[in-house]
């Protein structure tokens, strides 16, 4: 199951409107892989949609910390940065498996680094540079992913 929606996103005030209309969706958790080169706006993402859910406060960057944990009411929320590792063992090595609960919201970024050892993502969204703006592809690999999608892109999905 691999059904895609692409979109142009112009600003960053584009990008936080699509975490915002995505933040309902996944208030009973999900799996979400950002992929995308340096700047192309995977932590921008994952800021406006944990903001979008709830999560108040400094919302920081896993680059270096690998992940950080929030919880909203009774979601428990999970944002992974996995760019520093060399190796897909290294995922293993963390201890991380405990956190791809099905009721957490889990935002991967650099999600290929850790190989085949991750479980397919309920929704993968890669971000490139277009023009002054980035495109966003949207792409579901479960049924949960794909009823998203139809959400979120009623007129062109199903």
């Amino acid at each position: 199951m691999s059904s895609v929606q692409r979109l142009y996103l112009p600003d960053e005030s584009a990008t936080e409107a699509l975490a915002a209309r995505l933040a309902p969706l996944v208030s009973g958790g999900g799996r979400i892989h950002l992929q995308g080169d340096l700047g192309a706006g995977k932590t921008s993402f994952a800021r406006a949609l944990l903001r979008a859910i709830g999560v108040t406060g400094r919302i920081k960057s896993p680059t270096f910390t690998l992940v950080e944990p929030y919880k909203v009411s009774n979601l428990y929320c999970y944002h992974f940065d996995f760019y520093r590792f060399t190796d897909p063992r290294e995922w293993l090595d963390a201890g991380f498996r405990d956190a791809l609960r099905e009721d957490a919201l889990v935002l991967i970024e650099w999600a290929e680094r850790a190989g085949g050892a991750l479980p397919a993502p309920d929704l993968d969204i890669a971000l490139s540079y277009e023009g002054a703006g980035r495109g966003a592809a949207l792409s579901a690999h479960s049924a949960k992913g794909q009823a998203w999608l139809n959400t979120l892109f009623p007129d062109t999905t199903g």
